[in-house]
């Protein structure tokens, strides 16, 4: 095979995965609302009143978009798996679809005295999120596991699981940043999606 690779038996779990990606990040738009369902304002006033709801979905868009690609890259290096590993991709898979709720929940109290609560669930769900992704890769690339790739080195595993760790560690921060200010928490967010997509492209086998 081409770079050394194997054939995969992953097909079914990223087209699952996919499939609820997919799901998670179009349920996002849906709490976009046309202005004129509001009554008494113009178009263009609106559209600026409704910012906070722009900015969860894009924040939101973004982060469900570059955990996709992480995703999808992270299986490039798995080409076996086995039930635990299925349960764990279950888990993860099930805050990705909880984030549409969160960022309901961000968007319609980042501006109220709720703000704080309202970033601690939407950074904590997102901490849980990262908690079993970690776990994930972490039991999927442990040595002699078989689950991954032969040509995938361990100094490769080890670059990937440090990306894996700043992540956990930036969600972490956004959690406890939660507590002094809903929108500087809600800001961390953002960045960490930046983050991401910037280094989702780290080095291939």
């Amino acid at each position: 095979m081409a770079n050394g690779l194997e054939v995969k038996e992953t097909s079914r779990i990223e087209a699952f995965s996919d499939g609820v990606f997919a799901f998670a990040i179009t349920l996002l738009v849906l709490y976009l609302k046309d202005p004129a369902s509001m009554g008494g304002t113009s178009l263009l006033q609106g559209l600026i009143s409704q910012w906070p709801s722009f900015l969860a979905f894009v924040t939101s868009f973004m982060t469900i978009l570059v955990m996709w690609v992480n995703h999808h890259n992270m299986f490039k290096y798995i080409k076996k798996i086995d039930t635990k590993l299925m349960f764990l991709n279950g888990f993860l898979l099930f805050f990705v679809v909880l984030l549409p709720f969160t960022t309901s929940l961000i968007a319609g109290n980042i501006l109220s005295s709720s703000a704080k609560v309202a970033a601690a669930i939407y950074s904590g769900a997102l901490l849980l999120t990262s908690i079993f992704w970690y776990c994930l890769w972490r039991y999927a690339s442990r040595e002699n596991s078989g689950l991954l790739q032969p040509s995938v080195k361990r100094d490769h595993v080890k670059k990937i699981t440090s990306q894996y760790n700043i992540g956990l560690a930036f969600y972490f921060i956004a959690f406890a940043v939660a507590y002094f200010s809903g929108l500087a928490s809600f800001g961390m967010v953002l960045l960490i999606a930046v983050f991401f997509a910037v280094t989702a492209s780290i080095a291939r086998v």
